[in-house]
Formats: structure tokens, sequence, C-alpha cells
């Protein structure tokens, strides 16, 4: 009994040998035709394929390929294996590949699940691949250097530009190359760490805070009552403001300077042309004087960055070197003086209406004793002054003295309005044989009512 167990036993072990033998010389047999499971070429799966299979189906990737390259704002461009010329190197690279194959270690890598790693000879163009390469976005020119998050103006409020990392672009040519010989089929730049991180990201702090602070800026609304309202909204604010690559905000003195000087421009009116219709119905233009408004360009500077800085929302009038009566065409109001230098005639208007009228005597018409032209303004009134003439050059004493009873000049140069009782007439032609050195003669009576009538600050009109 004992004999013939162990004969069955020897038996049994002979015929187990004899199989495993068998099926490992299959096995060796099988794999001497065919990849081992798990088996890569260049990153693609061969398993279990011959080598006429496996040349079939890696001629097949090479023609389909396309290498899918991200960047760091998630953004693809693609190279097409056609587009570079690429194609295998060898006619028979799969029965070369195989024969580095030992087959009788098949075994191991079945129980392993893990195939060898090959390497596939693919080429391309050189020329073809380097000008694909340059005609990618993600390669451009403007590329090569990392932009950080910042503030932008979107035509309403300040938002977050979203950052743009920069590619380290020979790291990222070499390692397209080597992912298109491996014939793989994504680059992720970043993971690949082919990008050039900028300073700040679209959810840094300090990015936040320059875009708050911007926007509070733009907050601010302020208005300018001039006859017209003129407002200074966010978007003229935004175009004064910038930040620098530390994010520091800075409101730009010169641009604040530059809008205020142009408003002033537009504003004041000292100077400048405006028309009169005299209570005749005599249209004149007449410009130039020291009355008028004007603005103080440089206290309205500081003003107006100051009420931005702080976010506010007012209405206001600018700061002021002097001011006018009416921020209308007529800037002068509805009391004035006005004279007419061609009619030798003066009217006193007092809320829109006559309430003086008078012939005068002006200037002599040579250029050192005319009237001047333009709008100005009563300076002063005095009783019993003596006026001071220019020096003569010859004796260095004053070319006159005279003594007048009301006196109201509007210039600093010494022309004002006062009576002359040594005139013999007044209005015509007077002016041109027995005019005054430049002030406006009066008849001693109309002089003392103009001045019972009369206040400093009252704007005089004198045209032709």
């Amino acid at each position: 009994m004992g004999q013939k167990r162990k004969k069955r036993i020897l038996w049994i072990t002979a015929v187990s040998a004899a199989f495993l033998i068998a099926v490992y010389l299959g096995g060796a047999g099988y794999f001497t035709r065919h990849f081992f499971p798990g088996t890569t070429v260049d990153g693609q799966d061969i398993s279990m394929k011959t080598a006429k299979e496996m040349d079939q189906y890696l001629r097949e990737a090479v023609q389909k390929y396309r290498l899918v390259i991200i960047d760091g704002n998630k953004k693809k461009s693609a190279i097409y294996g056609k587009e570079i010329g690429l194609q295998t190197m060898d006619a028979d690279n799969g029965r070369a590949l195989l024969k580095k194959q030992n087959a009788f270690l098949w075994p191991f890598y079945i129980l392993s699940g893990r195939g060898p790693e090959m390497e596939y000879r693919v080429s391309f163009d050189e020329k073809l691949l380097e000008d694909k390469i340059s005609a990618l976005e993600v390669m451009g020119e403007e590329r090569k250097q990392a932009v950080s998050a910042y503030p932008e103006f979107d035509g309403n409020s300040f938002v977050i530009k979203p950052e743009k990392y920069g590619v380290d672009q020979d790291l990222a040519d070499e390692k397209i190359r080597m992912y298109i010989r491996e014939l793989r089929p994504e680059l992720d730049l970043e993971k690949e760490g082919c990008l050039k991180t900028p300073d700040y990201l679209s959810d840094s702090p300090e990015v936040t805070a320059a875009c708050d602070e911007l926007n509070r800026y733009c907050g601010s609304q302020i208005t300018y009552r001039m006859g017209e309202d003129v407002v200074v909204e966010n978007n003229r604010i935004a175009s004064w403001l910038t930040c620098d690559a530390s994010m520091q905000i800075t409101l730009r003195e010169d641009a604040v300077r530059e809008w205020v000087h142009e408003f002033a421009e537009q504003y004041d009116t000292v100077g400048k042309v405006r028309e009169i219709i005299s209570p005749v119905g005599k249209t004149a233009q007449v410009s130039g004087g020291t009355y008028g408004w004007k603005i103080d360009e440089e206290a309205e500077t500081q003003a107006l960055m100051d009420s931005i800085r702080k976010g506010e929302i007012l209405e206001k009038e600018p700061a002021y070197i002097q001011q006018a009566a009416s921020h209308s065409s007529q800037d002068w109001g509805n009391t004035y003086l006005e004279v007419d230098l061609s009619s030798q005639y003066m009217w006193y208007i007092e809320d829109g209406m006559v309430a003086l009228g008078s012939d005068v005597v002006t200037g002599e018409p040579v250029p050192e004793k005319e009237t001047p032209s333009g709008v100005y303004s009563i300076l002063y009134t005095q009783e019993n002054a003596v006026l001071v003439g220019e020096p003569d050059p010859l004796t260095g004493e004053p070319i006159y003295r005279q003594k007048v009873s009301f006196w109201m000049p509007f210039t600093e140069q010494g022309h004002g309005f006062h009576d002359a009782d040594w005139q013999s007439g007044f209005g015509g032609s007077v002016y041109q044989f027995s005019g005054s050195h430049g002030c406006v003669n009066m008849p001693v009576d109309k002089a003392g009512e103009l001045y019972g009538m009369l206040e400093a600050g009252t704007p005089v009109i004198l045209h032709y």
C-alpha cells in the first residue's frame, strides 16, 4: 500500500512538473511573439500585442498624434504630429523591441502586472517644430515674463485683472520635444515647472486692498455749481489713479491739476470777450479788464484731491481768487456801470433798470491818455480827493494835482469816475480836444448823484 502511494505521488509530481514546464515553455514561446502585460512604449500601452500589431498601433498613434499644451492660465494650445512631419524612424520597430524582451521572464511580469518601458523612435522636422512652437500663444514674446494680478477700471468700477504666468521658454521647449518623442498627449507647463509665478495673484490681500482703495476713491462725486453743473465722476477719477507694481495707489496730482486748469480756462471770465446790449439797444463786444471769475487753481487742486481721497459726495463752488455776480454770459449781473466810449455816455444800471444816465468826457484819444475798455469794478469811493498825475520827466513834479469832490476809481493805475467842474461841456466830441488823462469826467451834480448810489465792487463795463 505504501509503495503504490509513493508511485502515485511521484507520478502526479512528474505530471505536474511536466505541465508546469509545458505551460512555462508555452508562455515563453507566446511571449517571443507578444509583449508582456503592462508593457509601454513611450507611454503607449502595447500589452499582449504582436510586433506587427504594435507597429500598426504606434503608426496610427503617430498619424493621429496631438500634443495639448496647458499654460498657467489654463489655456490650451496644440501641436499636431502631421504639422511637424512626425513619423516612425524604423519600419520594423516592433520586432526590434520584441527581441529585447526576455520571454523566459514572463511569469514575473504576469504576477507583477507591470511590463517593461521601451523606447520607440520617432522623428520630426526640426524647422517645422520650431516654427510651430514660436507660433504658439503660450510661447509669445509677451509671455516670457509673469504679470501680476492688478486692479483695472472696467468703465464702472475697478475689478481685479487675473494674473498671467510667465513661461521659461527654454525649459518649455525642451519639455515639448521630450513629450513629442514619447508621444505623450498632454503637457501641463505648471506641473513640469515651466512657469514663472507672478508676485501677486488674484486673491492676494495686497491686490484686494488696492482694488478696494481705488473703488473708494472712485466712489467720490464732486459737483461744481457753475450755472450748469460740472460733475467729476468715477470714470474721470479713475483716469487720475495709478497702481504700481507694489500695489501702491497714487492719485496723480499732475493730472488733477491739468483738469482744474482746463476747468478754470472754461469758467474764468477775467479778460474774456463778453457781449453787452446797452440801454439804447446797441450790441457791443467787450474784453480785457480785471473783473470776473477767477478760480484759485492751486487751492482747488488740493481741495479736489482731498475730497477724492475721502471718497466724498458733495456739491460745491470751487475756490476763487475773485468772484463775479453771475455765472451767466454777462457775469456782472444786473447792477453795474456802463460807459459807451464811442457815444461818450454812461448809465448806472440797478437791478436791470437805468437808475442814472449822463454825458461824460473820457480820455483824450492818444495812447497815453485813452480810457481803457474792458470790465472792471469800483475799487472804493472817496469824497474830496486830490488826483495826482504822473511825474513830469523834466521837473519830476506831477503833471497835475486836481481836487475833486467825488472820486470812484476802477483801476489800480488811477482810472475812475469823478466830477470835472472845469469842463465846459460833456458828451459828443469834447473828449477829442478836451479829453481827460484816462478818467471818466462827469458833471458835478451827476457825479454826486452817482456817488450816493454806488458801492465798492460794482462792475464797470467800458466799450466802444
